[in-house]
């Protein structure tokens, strides 16, 4: 019997979710990242967390981190490459009770704000 997906904790949801390429070509395959993926790029690349924060964060295991963000990083190559569209959607996590004074949110170095997430569950499909 397979394992249950454990629900991944974000702090918000992307304000853009979906991007695309002008062209002539409108039967373009579109890539889906789900929130999850996007929540590790944006905590990696964008806030500059490492693996093991962002996993911390998102109250997963580092090689779950590392396996999103694998996926989400071919996902946005295709993206650029190819032409395609990319699509933000869909996924298994919580939104971060705090996501107004969130640390992830305004970049708060070391999570020292004191910021003590609760979650909702509703947004996490189960």
């Amino acid at each position: 019997m397979a394992r249950p997906e454990k629900c991944k904790r974000i702090c918000n949801l992307p304000e853009n979710n979906f991007f695309y390429c002008k062209s002539d070509q409108e039967d373009k395959d579109i890539q889906i990242m789900s929130i999850e993926e996007y929540e590790t790029v944006r905590l990696i690349d964008y806030v500059g967390m490492t693996q093991e924060q962002c996993a911390e964060q998102m109250h997963v295991a580092r090689t779950t981190v590392q396996r999103m963000y694998t996926d989400a990083r071919k996902k946005i190559a295709a993206y650029l490459v190819l032409g395609s569209s990319l699509e933000v959607c869909g996924g298994n996590y919580v939104i971060c009770e705090n996501n107004e004074t969130c640390c992830q949110k305004f970049n708060c170095e070391n999570r020292t704000c004191g910021c003590s997430c609760d979650f909702r569950t509703h947004g996490c499909r189960q």
